[in-house]
């Protein structure tokens, strides 16, 4: 009898790949576990500019498991679909809260779309509004897509 992996184990074709290790918050941090999700992005040639001025605020770890899970679909979308040239990862502290946003320079899409497909987007915008988060999702085609995820942390 077979097992099913961890989440953070699943790999699949055009998914990003998490290298099979396990994700560490306490010793890489919200910011390294994330940044290891770009390096199948930086493979294709994708530049992967960082921004982090959260100076270390401690995040509960649920809400650092759904934002890592939240750029994990992120990434992989951008991955298969987006062909991006550049992308920017931000995470910082605002107001009672932690926000994790994701924009990249490439393809877009039409949102109206995510009726018909984007499954993976319709699970994380629901997981963001029961965790009491805010999700938005800025994108056209040929326009580039940014989102932005914001958890409050009290």
């Amino acid at each position: 009898m077979g097992h099913a992996p961890a989440l953070d184990e699943v790999t699949a074709e055009d998914r990003i790949d998490t290298d099979h290790q396990r994700v560490d918050f306490y010793a890489l941090g919200l910011a390294g576990c994330i940044d290891r999700l770009t390096t199948p992005l930086r493979q294709r040639g994708t530049s992967i500019r960082w921004e982090t001025p959260h100076h270390g605020i401690e995040i509960p770890a649920t809400a650092a498991a759904l934002l890592y899970h939240s750029a994990e679909e992120i990434l992989s979308n951008a991955f298969k679909y987006a062909h991006a040239t550049q992308l920017t990862v931000r995470l910082a502290a605002v107001y009672h809260g932690i926000r994790l946003t994701i924009t990249d320079n490439g393809a877009g899409f039409d949102i109206q779309s995510l009726g018909h497909h984007g499954f993976g987007v319709r699970l994380m915008v629901i997981a963001v509004h029961e965790a009491g988060g805010t999700i938005t999702i800025d994108t056209a085609p040929g326009t580039g897509t940014g989102v932005t995820i914001t958890l409050p942390l009290d």
